[in-house]
């Protein structure tokens, strides 16, 4: 039965372009999109971006331009970049937007009316990049310093609004133990369950020294501190505080909330004790994907070896968007940290080119050769013929319990492993030879009508994962893909008699030195 289905990236800091990694969470989430698509659920997709903040006001002022000016013109190019890389998001929110500024006021509202929030005041160590206020102890154990960028801390004192955040913390902990709140990789969730236990601090979320950002109801010298802001960008997108909750109510809880591990904290301790605030249903699942390296060290500008916007742009005119959707899935295991490496490209593009391009263009020129490009009747099956069949058969399910675990690893290889158990068969049965002695047509036949089928359910499990080429390659075996569902294509065989090519390179070979 179709299903709805939920998905969400981080609303990104528009303080500059976006880079390797905004572009690999919303990968991501745009690939387990694209796929719960394809099997017929009803999805909505949402990314976005945070344009409040501490962060942002000091990056505008080394700009030497506004805070609004800057979040404007970086904003404009995420949104451009999302399009041009083809991600199929259902909506995009940025925190500036009305609809968002409403809804939030109207959730600390109903938080206030909860006596969740009150009136104090903070005195301590501040971790601006990641808009943190850090414990004592914890700042010490850093040397002062943020763990996630290593600049120093700063000292902060001033009065604030506070959420009674320690009042939910015991819920919280139970839900994510019990797997209600579904926190992955596992050891992320242990991550979160040994911090959280025994946490007894309520959670500032307002500030008297900023002006730029979302005011506090009913005290304008505060603005909304930018977790309560940002985190509930995935509810006010759905309309929740608006006079219309009912995408909310169709949608909510969420599926997935696709992150980088470095903001785990804040979706997994500091929202749900929001939503169970608000008597709002928990996420289903948060899962925080691993760091980029690049050659094995960390990136950064000044080392030359930082992955921005033009060196994904002309990565993906060199190679295709495809290619590079395939490179950064199959780095490392979702979950692990991943390392951007020129020698683990060429293996990538390769294998697209070796194995998925070339048995696709092997099936059809064979099929032209030897039928006139008309799939023959498969004749009395072999072990051979069952052995790939039978693999072609599972693909589907195999992909299901894959995307189900969100292991895109194994999402974007098990088709490829299809495409090269076909190559595996062709060499071993040796269709070229066959065709020379007329007293083996029939056996022939089969194996190029097994061929042919097997390629099709490879191609057809792509989809998600290489929209354009996978696409490309039906349209090569004349298989239409419009309206129909993942069931649809791979359990329909081809017919007897279909017509399929002419046949062009998917990848063609590119020098990669």
């Amino acid at each position: 039965m179709p299903e709805r289905f939920y998905i969400t990236t981080p609303i990104y800091y528009p303080n500059a372009e976006p880079h390797l990694g905004h572009f690999y969470t919303t990968l991501c989430a745009d690939a387990v999109a694209r796929y719960r698509r394809l099997i017929g659920d009803e999805v909505w997709f949402l990314t976005g971006t945070d344009w409040h903040g501490i962060k942002m006001v000091k990056s505008a002022a080394a700009a030497g331009v506004s805070p609004h000016e800057l979040a404007a013109k970086n904003d404009q190019s995420f949104f451009d970049c999302w399009k041009e890389f083809g991600f199929t998001f259902d909506d995009y929110i940025r925190t500036s937007e009305p609809r968002h500024k409403e809804s939030v006021q109207e959730i600390v509202r109903r938080m206030q009316a909860s006596g969740d929030i009150y009136l104090g005041a903070y005195e301590g160590w501040y971790d601006e990049g990641q808009e943190e206020f850090i414990t004592e102890t914890e700042a010490k154990d850093a040397e002062f310093k943020s763990k996630i960028s290593g600049k120093p801390l700063m000292r902060y004192r001033e009065s604030t609004y506070f959420f009674k955040l320690a009042k939910y913390v015991d819920a919280v902990y139970r839900a994510i133990e019990s797997d209600q709140l579904l926190v992955r990789p596992a050891a992320r969730k242990n991550e979160v369950l040994s911090k959280l236990k025994g946490w007894n601090q309520d959670l500032s979320i307002s500030r008297a020294t900023l002006k730029w950002g979302i005011p506090m109801p009913g005290d304008a010298e505060h603005v909304l501190y930018v977790w309560i802001d940002a985190l509930s960008n995935y509810i006010t997108a759905l309309g929740y505080g608006s006079d219309d909750e009912s995408k909310f109510k169709r949608f909510w809880p969420v599926d997935v909330h696709m992150i980088g591990k470095e903001i785990m904290w804040f979706h997994t301790v500091y929202w749900p004790a929001m939503l169970l605030s608000l008597g709002i249903a928990l996420p289903k699942q948060v899962y925080a994907h691993g760091w980029w390296t690049s050659e094995g060290k960390k990136m950064g500008k000044s080392l030359g070896n930082f992955i921005d916007l033009d060196r994904l742009r002309s990565t993906a005119s060199k190679y295709s968007l495809d290619a590079l959707r395939y490179y950064a899935l199959r780095a490392a295991p979702f979950g692990n940290d991943l390392d951007w490496n020129e020698g683990d490209f060429s293996k990538s593009f390769n294998e697209l080119a070796d194995v998925l391009g070339n048995c696709l263009n092997r099936v059809i020129n064979m099929t032209g050769r030897y039928r006139d490009g008309k799939v023959p009747a498969a004749g009395e099956l072999v072990d051979s013929d069952r052995a790939l069949l039978d693999q072609a058969k599972r693909l589907p399910v195999q992909l299901a319990d894959a995307y189900a675990r969100l292991a895109l690893h194994e999402c974007a290889t098990l088709p490829i492993e299809l495409a090269r158990a076909t190559n595996g068969y062709i060499e071993a049965t040796a269709p070229f030879k066959l065709a020379k002695d007329p007293a083996q047509a029939g056996r022939l036949d089969t194996i190029l009508n097994s061929s042919a089928q097997a390629m099709k359910i490879a191609l057809s499990a792509m989809l998600p994962i290489l929209p354009g080429k996978a696409l490309e390659g039906l349209r090569q075996l004349n298989v239409p893909v419009e309206g129909k569902t993942l069931a649809q294509l791979t359990d329909e065989p081809l017919a007897a008699g279909h017509v399929i090519g002419p046949g062009a390179p998917l990848f063609p070979k590119i020098d990669v030195k």
